[in-house]
């Protein structure tokens, strides 16, 4: 994994416990086991114009409450793998998606179907708390 810098300048290893999220192929309808990776440049394509609900992970290497939620939307993208699609879009390397639809907290989850946001979290929430909300859009 690759080197991260800390808030005191120094360089130091990322998280072993942060899994690796996977680059969706451009243009291909995505449904995974782990949660994808989204930019500035695909959020439009993989998110707004996906066929399935999705699920958007705001966050940053450096949040706590962040790392806390990681594994709770990994759990559930495992879980939905079918159902809805499950991403992570990192504010820090991705300013102009978090600026648009106002994240000024992070970790924010937000729920979009059909290109429209449904629902938002902002701070971290229990597997329980976003699985009903994820649910709430799957009927």
């Amino acid at each position: 994994m690759g080197m991260l810098k800390s808030l005191f300048g120094k360089k130091e290893e990322a998280a072993p416990d942060l899994a690796p999220v996977m680059e969706a192929p451009s243009g291909v309808a995505v449904s995974s086991a782990e949660p994808i990776h989204v930019t500035d440049e695909t959020f439009e394509e993989l998110v707004l114009n996906s066929q399935l609900p999705v699920l958007v992970d705001f966050w940053a290497p450096w949040c706590g409450p962040c790392r806390m939620v990681a594994p709770i939307v990994e759990e559930l993208a495992k879980a939905y793998k079918s159902q809805a699609l499950i991403a992570k879009l990192n504010t820090d390397e991705n300013v102009r998606v978090a600026t648009e639809l106002g994240i000024m907290g992070i970790p924010t989850l937000i729920l979009f179907k059909d290109g429209q946001e449904v629902d938002r979290v902002i701070g971290f929430a229990p597997r329980n708390a976003l699985e009903s909300k994820l649910k709430a859009v799957l009927n």
